[in-house]
């Protein structure tokens, strides 16, 4: 299985968009626990028109997204404690009812995790992957 990640820090939708279209992504899931964005054209409704356009689906999976106290560690750039609170995020019913949804689809469909940071090793994406799908192989694309 082939996993693809984003982030969109520093990009515009269309940037995001035309990286996924260009790397093959049919999927974009999106594992913000708040799919909203400050940055234009990645709040989820306003997303998910721009890559329907594009041929690309959505799919928020809000409950594979970091907790509060997990973004404040990614900000701070505490890896270490951004991990240890994800890793109790993955352990609700939620969360692993979501991520085994996620494995299913990512085998039939080129599918790319997307989230804010642009750095995968900096962010809860890379932990997810660790986690739920050790064994895929990893493409990050970068804006």
């Amino acid at each position: 299985m082939k996993i693809f990640t984003i982030g969109y820090e520093g990009a515009t939708q269309a940037e995001v968009i035309n990286c996924l279209s260009g790397a093959g992504v049919k999927l974009l899931a999106d594992i913000r626990a708040v799919p909203l964005s400050r940055r234009p054209g990645f709040s989820k409704n306003i997303l998910a028109a721009g890559l329907k356009e594009a041929g690309i689906d959505y799919v928020g999976y809000k409950a594979l997204g970091t907790p509060p106290e997990g973004r404040e560690a990614a900000r701070k750039h505490n890896h270490a404690r951004l991990a240890e609170i994800y890793s109790g995020q993955l352990e609700l019913p939620e969360a692993m009812f979501q991520a085994a949804q996620l494995v299913d689809t990512a085998k039939e469909t080129p599918t790319a995790l997307l989230c804010f940071e642009r750095e995968p090793g900096g962010c809860h994406r890379s932990l997810l992957i660790e986690a739920v799908m050790p064994e895929a192989e990893v493409v990050d694309l970068f804006v």
